[in-house]
């Protein structure tokens, strides 16, 4: 690769990340750290996108009983790693810090994000939405 090629980009899959930041099964997160010290080093650059880290948020919560402060904590630190390049990452790591700070999911939280963003409101039946900050279009069932 010369100086001005960019290194290749790789699209991660929940599972390398989640073998990544659980270490099971041991053979499978010692590859994972290994492609991600590949990164770490510039050899190639590991794509995130949202859906990813919300299906990584789920199965460390719900599978693994992961509290939602612990959850936010990790990934927050995992999604500042150099090497990677994450889709909507200050989006992802203010709903990841809003979902511990006020105990409401990851999706509700990326939500009321956007809407903050863009000023426009959520429709939902969900109060989760009081909390965080946003306007709420209640819906009347």
């Amino acid at each position: 690769m010369t100086r001005a090629q960019s290194p290749p980009h790789v699209w991660v899959d929940a599972n390398a990340v989640l073998r990544l930041l659980t270490g099971q099964p041991e053979a499978q997160a010692q590859a994972a750290a290994a492609l991600m010290a590949r990164a770490d080093a510039g050899e190639l650059r590991l794509r995130i996108c949202p859906l990813v880290v919300a299906e990584v948020v789920w199965v460390l919560t719900s599978a693994y009983d992961v509290p939602r402060a612990g959850v936010a904590e990790v990934l927050t630190s995992f999604l500042a790693s150099g090497g990677l390049v994450v889709e909507e990452g200050m989006l992802l790591v203010a709903a990841l810090a809003h979902m511990a700070k006020q105990g409401v999911d990851f999706v509700d939280a990326c939500l009321a994000a956007k809407a903050r963003l863009s000023g426009a409101p959520v429709a939902t039946f969900d109060r989760d939405c009081d909390r965080l900050g946003v306007e709420r279009l209640a819906l009347d069932a």
